[in-house]
């Protein structure tokens, strides 16, 4: 895939927590319509970038561009309200409610109706096509009706990013979506981001390299804050100073 334009850009960000700096004066370029993978050893800065990015975390110094627009220290509400969503590393579902009614919601999410969903069930029954739709995208049509705490945790997974795909983001952001998966629900996720990626930019984080050398077009590799790499896979995973710093011997 040829790069389009820089659709998220960050200039010499910075996160301090009493002077130990987590995110240390990134520059971060994603471009347009491609798989951006950050890796890194534990500790690296990389949920705290996430974090950074998408609001949760005011910078310290430096600037956040997405789409050519400062969102720097813009609230996550306001961010998603651009076309960012992003996926937690540890999910969050409600147990008892239907894998439906969990899209229905996200989907009424934009339009207010969703903040009143206690009195507008009825209401948010216009979403059920599209809900199915979001679903059957993630492969999990057939378990509309059931209850999220019955899905088995890949499942979990699956639900999650249909729910953010909802909010129809232009920019996708995944924290960990494979972690703690088997191998099948891994692969089954690697075919999942491929197709969802389709007209839109994802940018994610992940442990595993098979992962990232299936799905990333670039990546960059952050450690104690910094980026200390970034190309194809081919080339970090063949870089001295990464191999030192993180793949070790396991970067096949």
């Amino acid at each position: 895939m040829s790069p389009g334009a820089p659709l998220l850009e960050t200039r010499s960000l910075t996160k301090e927590f009493r002077g130990f700096k987590a995110v240390s004066d990134v520059n971060l370029s994603v471009a347009e319509g491609t798989i951006h993978a950050l890796v890194g050893p534990n500790g690296a800065g990389k949920t705290t970038l996430f974090n950074v990015l998408t609001g949760f975390l005011a910078p310290t110094s430096g600037t956040i561009l997405y789409d050519g627009q400062d969102i720097t220290g813009k609230a996550p509400e306001q961010i998603a309200h651009l076309g960012i969503a992003r996926s937690f590393q540890i999910t969050s579902l409600f147990d008892h409610m239907t894998l439906r009614e969990h899209l229905e919601l996200a989907l009424a999410s934009p339009t207010g109706m969703g903040m009143q969903f206690w009195r507008s069930i009825k209401r948010l029954s216009v979403f059920r096509d599209p809900s199915m739709d979001l679903l059957d995208q993630v492969g999990l049509a057939d378990r509309a009706g059931a209850p999220a705490g019955s899905l088995a945790y890949g499942q979990k997974r699956a639900l999650e990013l249909a729910i953010a795909m909802a909010l129809d983001p232009k920019l996708l952001l995944l924290d960990e979506p494979t972690a703690g998966m088997g191998i099948e629900d891994v692969d089954r996720t690697i075919a999942l981001v491929k197709q969802i990626s389709a007209g839109r930019t994802v940018v994610f984080v992940d442990h595993n390299m098979h992962v990232v050398g299936s799905l990333a077009d670039t990546v960059t590799v952050l450690q104690s804050g910094q980026v200390l790499a970034e190309g194809t896979y081919e080339q970090v995973r063949t870089d001295e100073r990464v191999i030192t710093a993180y793949l070790g011997a396991s970067h096949d």
